[in-house]
């Protein structure tokens, strides 16, 4: 028995019987010989933190497009805070952490530059639509390592593409990712926005103050452990109603008061022209995106696909650049 193995056995022994088992997964799109040392969803987690895509979350905005200052989250920091989240709860419910974080790591692998705002804008001109959660999935399944995909097993696969609020997880695991997701934007965010100073805690009613608390770690340890002992022992990953009203209710003040403030959104319509006007001239001048992408289009993808693929795999300042080096006249010397 290899290393693998007694990591299976010890998952198997050690594990809730509603926890996913590596040893059952449904396995990936292209068969691979197993690994001697690690599981089959910590060769996922791994493949994940080596990709080009990870990397590029750190210059990703996740609320706050070019925010001045060190302390404000990027895509990058707040795929680490589900993570971090989501394997504390996972560990309590005796599910499987390495499923988990690889689900959380790799969810918003297909976020575009500048958060929402960019999914937003490539979404309202491409005729085929765009959402970040099926752009991670098309990512990992396409998109990394020259157009190979990361070949990830059917359970990470299916944890991304359901980590939205309308998703439908088909893991526990997944369903854990989902709420955390929720969790982490909804207090990060909050912190964010006391930070930028549009925001305080003066602003959360008292209804909500009395289920959750009367700060952000009160709240973020009310949430977590209302999972806990909401799901122990369960097939089901989940809140109690009261908890989930009133997280809910967080959420709903955080999209008037913050996700929808003109302070913090003033930026976001220059961004979103930007896109698209990108958009259009990549649609009409293929011949000028990376050679990856040029390669897609000769293998049959859509062209209004791959471009959205080009756009969205960018960071905001490589985004900012492109656009100077596209659009801005440069100047020029006569020697």
């Amino acid at each position: 028995m290899n290393i693998r193995e007694r990591a299976e056995e010890k998952e198997y022994q050690n594990l809730s019987p509603y926890a996913s088992h590596s040893r059952e997964s449904k396995g990936r799109q292209q068969p691979e010989v197993e690994c001697d040392i690690r599981t089959a969803y910590q060769r996922d987690r791994d493949r994940i933190i080596h990709s080009k895509a990870f990397r590029r979350l750190k210059d990703k905005t996740q609320v706050f497009l070019a925010a001045q200052g060190d302390h404000y989250r990027t895509r990058l920091t707040h795929t680490l805070e589900v993570s971090q989240t989501a394997r504390t709860i996972a560990k309590a419910l005796e599910l499987n952490e390495d499923l988990v974080e690889a689900i959380a790591l790799g969810h918003d692998l297909g976020h575009t530059p500048f958060g929402h705002a960019g999914e937003a804008a490539l979404n309202a001109i491409c005729p085929l639509g765009f959402s970040h959660f099926k752009q991670s999935i098309r990512v990992v399944e396409l998109l990394e390592k020259n157009g190979e995909g990361l070949n990830l097993s059917w359970e990470v696969r299916d944890g991304i593409l359901n980590h939205r609020t309308a998703g439908t997880p088909h893991t526990l695991e997944g369903q854990v990712v989902r709420l955390c997701d929720k969790i982490s934007y909804i207090h990060h965010d909050m912190d964010d926005a006391e930070r930028a100073g549009i925001f305080s805690e003066d602003d959360i009613p008292i209804t909500i103050r009395v289920v959750l608390g009367d700060s952000c770690r009160e709240r973020l340890n009310s949430l977590i452990h209302d999972i806990i002992t909401t799901s122990y022992g369960k097939d089901k990953v989940g809140m109690s109603p009261e908890v989930e009203e009133a997280m809910m209710s967080l959420r709903k003040l955080m999209f008037a008061s913050v996700y929808r403030n003109p302070i913090a959104k003033k930026e976001e319509k220059k961004a979103e022209r930007m896109l698209q006007e990108m958009y259009l001239y990549y649609a009409k001048h293929p011949d000028t995106m990376s050679a990856e992408y040029r390669e897609l289009i000769h293998r049959g993808e859509p062209l209004e696909r791959v471009v959205c693929d080009y756009i969205s795999g960018m960071t905001d300042q490589y985004s900012m650049a492109k656009y100077k080096e596209l659009f801005v006249p440069s100047g020029w010397a006569v020697y």
